[in-house]
C-alpha cells in the first residue's frame, strides 16, 4: 500500500505504527498537550524517533459525549500542523476526520490518508461525499465501524454478522464512488458504538475483517476497553493498550493507531518476529 511518498507492504509481517497526534483541548488522553503547531511539531518529531510509520493528525475529539465543532474550525486547526509537519518530516500524514469539507481541505495541505471513524456513512451534504473525495485524491482511507442506531447487548453471533455486513456496505460505498481496492483499510471501531463485551469482541473479529481482503488498523490506545478490564485511569494504561494490541497482531491486524508509540513499537516487533 503506498501512503504518500512511501510504500508498506502489508504482507510481509511487519506491523506499522501510527502515532496519534491531537490538536484538541479536549481529546480524552491528550486533550490540549499538542494544540499549537510547536508543540505538535515536537510532538511528531519525537514519534518519528521513536517508531512511527504514519502521523494521525485530529482536530475534533470524538471522545464520548464529545462536543461537535464546525468543519471550518476543525481545519483551522489541522490545516498549520499539516503543513508544518510535511515541510519538516518525511513522513505520511493521515487525517482523523469524517467531514468531506476537512478531508479536502488536509488533502490541499499534503495529507496522505484520510482516517474515517463514520466509515464514509456520515452525510450532511447530497451534493458532495467523502468516498468522492478520496477516490478523487487517489489516497488510502480507513474506514471505521461506528453507528448511530445499533441496539447494545446483542449475542455474539447477531454482533459479528452485523459488523461484517456493515463494513461490506460501506466497502462497497467506497469501491462505487472510485476509490480503488488497494487503498481501502478497515477498523472494527473497539470503543464506538459498542459495550464492553463487544469491544472484546472486536479483537477476535479482525479474523473475519481480514478475511475481506483488506488490511485491518486496531485504535484501542488508553480506551476504556482497557480502562474497565483493568480499573485504571486513561494515564495508567499503556500496559493494557500493549496487551491488546499484541493480540490484535496474532489475530491479524497490520496497522495500530497508538499514543505511546515507543512502547507499542517495541512490543509489536517482538510479536512480529514470533507471528511471522
Amino acid at each position: 500500500m503506498r501512503i504518500g511518498k512511501r510504500v508498506f507492504d502489508l504482507d510481509a509481517g511487519k506491523s506499522l505504527i501510527m502515532g496519534i497526534l491531537n490538536v484538541t483541548p479536549d481529546s480524552f488522553s491528550d486533550g490540549g498537550k499538542y494544540f499549537d503547531v510547536d508543540s505538535a511539531l515536537l510532538q511528531t518529531e519525537q514519534m518519528i524517533k521513536d517508531g512511527a510509520d504514519i502521523i494521525d493528525v485530529g482536530g475534533e475529539s470524538t471522545r464520548p459525549g464529545y462536543t461537535k465543532i464546525s468543519w471550518q474550525d476543525e481545519v483551522e486547526r489541522i490545516e498549520p500542523v499539516i503543513g508544518a509537519i510535511k515541510a519538516r518530516f518525511d513522513v505520511p500524514v493521515s487525517v482523523d476526520t469524517y467531514k468531506w469539507q476537512v478531508a479536502d481541505a488536509a488533502i490541499a495541505c499534503g495529507a496522505d490518508m484520510i482516517n474515517d471513524i463514520w466509515g464514509l456513512d456520515y452525510y450532511d451534504d447530497p451534493e458532495h461525499h467523502m468516498a468522492q473525495v478520496v477516490a478523487d485524491a487517489g489516497i488510502p482511507v480507513c474506514i471505521m465501524h461506528n453507528k448511530s442506531d445499533r441496539i447494545i447487548s446483542m449475542d455474539r453471533d447477531t454482533f459479528n454478522r452485523e459488523i461484517i455486513a456493515d463494513m461490506i456496505k460501506r466497502i462497497g460505498i467506497a469501491t462505487e464512488n472510485g476509490v480503488k481496492d488497494e487503498n481501502i483499510i478497515l477498523d472494527p471501531g473497539v470503543g464506538f458504538a459498542k459495550n464492553l463485551e463487544e469491544n472484546i469482541w472486536c479483537i477476535s473479529l479482525i479474523r473475519e475483517l481480514k478475511s475481506l481482503g483488506y488490511p485491518v488498523l486496531l485504535g484501542i490506545s488508553n480506551k476504556s476497553i482497557v480502562g474497565k478490564i483493568t480499573g485504571l485511569e486513561v494515564d495508567q494504561r499503556k500496559e493494557g493498550t500493549i496487551a491488546l494490541n499484541v493480540l490484535g497482531r496474532e489475530y491479524g491486524s497490520r496497522i495500530f493507531r497508538v499514543h505511546d508509540v515507543l512502547a507499542n513499537k517495541r512490543a509489536l516487533t517482538v510479536a512480529d518476529s514470533i507471528c511471522g
